[in-house]
């Protein structure tokens, strides 16, 4: 019960301290600031658009979560998601389908790149030992480089205006969104957030593959006895985590922009990974932090108002993370301690072998 409790208030406790500190250091009143990015939030599509980013935040953040199960850290779901939304843009502009079908294969081909760009860093890593945050973040730069050279005009890119990017996806591969009206619209792939994070809830708590990733995680000697193959667990989750990086863009690109475009978003996948730390890998904390993340991002522009540099909310972001981290790992030493002296008292009371019986009898 402590550990439930304690470790989520050290964690509230500690980020309120340094966001305060934080907002105090930049001359402005805590409250305040605090007050007016509530109050941003009702303003015009502020709302709309957070709830978008947190569908974006959570596939993002799942991703990661995939690989922490096994104590894997991918860095290399920013250049995933990047890739899935480039080939899958490609592909579904210049499919003709069905309406719903289209859709499916879009995310389907989405899925497959993403995993595509992570089989190299797996293969590297049960092979030749090369750790997969230097191997991820090598891809990055790979994919940042390859998603600019397809996206010329002599490759797959127009122009556009001022811009450039693929060719639009046809109406029957765009998924509707909920028409909010001046409030803006919510995408509609905002449920396969959901739906992604109920499976990984279900897989995580409920089958064998959940059980293994988890065990060969936690000690791949112990899972080998067991029984399961460590590698095999390596490759898989990799390639599962980058599957659903490689979706993290097709909220936007399905339900708004219809095309990869030269200034595509950044920087979703390196949140995802501060978003699993401080979700605890869970699926349910991952959404409030997503939730969390994507209203400190939308209304930090509500900061301005107070004479705040904008940038402060990113230090409360990174405060959060830190704070969880810190707190989590308090309580966990602190379980640890307090397990070692109940064991030592345990000993300490049993009679010692040579009192038992008087002279072994």
């Amino acid at each position: 019960m402590r550990s439930t409790l304690l470790a989520p208030t050290l964690a509230i406790a500690f980020s309120a301290l340094l966001c305060a500190l934080a907002l105090l250091a930049s001359g402005a009143n805590p409250a305040d600031a605090l007050g007016v990015m509530i109050g941003h939030v009702g303003k015009g599509q502020v709302a709309v658009d957070i709830v978008n980013s947190t569908a974006i935040y959570m596939l993002a953040a799942l991703a990661a979560a995939i690989g922490f199960q096994m104590n894997l850290l991918n860095i290399g779901i920013e250049g995933q998601y990047r890739i899935g939304a480039l080939v899958a843009a490609i592909v579904g502009s210049a499919l003709v389908l069905p309406p719903v079908l289209h859709w499916l294969v879009i995310l389907v081909v989405a899925s497959l790149a993403g995993a595509l760009w992570a089989l190299l860093p797996a293969i590297l890593k049960v092979t030749r030992g090369v750790h997969e945050v230097l191997s991820t973040i090598m891809m990055n730069a790979i994919a940042f480089g390859l998603a600019a050279y397809l996206i010329r005009r002599d490759m797959f890119g127009i122009l556009v205006g001022n811009n450039v990017s693929t060719e639009p996806i046809p109406d029957s591969g765009r998924v509707p969104g909920i028409d909010l009206g001046d409030r803006g619209t919510v995408f509609g792939l905002v449920f396969l957030a959901v739906v992604v994070a109920a499976v990984y809830g279900i897989v995580m708590k409920r089958t064998r593959f959940g059980f293994e990733l988890k065990a060969s995680g936690e000690s791949p000697t112990a899972a080998a006895a067991g029984g399961v193959n460590a590698k095999k667990m390596v490759v898989v989750s990799l390639l599962v985590s980058g599957a659903v990086a490689g979706l993290v863009g097709m909220p936007e690109i399905l339900g708004r922009d219809h095309a990869y475009t030269l200034n595509f978003a950044a920087g979703y996948g390196f949140a995802g990974i501060g978003i699993a730390l401080l979700g605890r890998n869970h699926p349910v904390g991952i959404a409030f932090g997503s939730l969390l993340w994507a209203f400190l991002e939308k209304s930090k522009v509500a900061l301005d108002n107070v004479g705040v540099p904008r940038e402060i909310a990113t230090i409360m972001q990174g405060s959060i993370v830190l704070s969880v981290v810190v707190a989590y790992e308090i309580v966990k030493r602190m379980d640890l301690a307090a397990e070692q002296r109940r064991v030592g008292r345990a000993l300490g009371t049993a009679k010692p072998a040579e009192q038992v019986g008087g002279d072994g009898k």
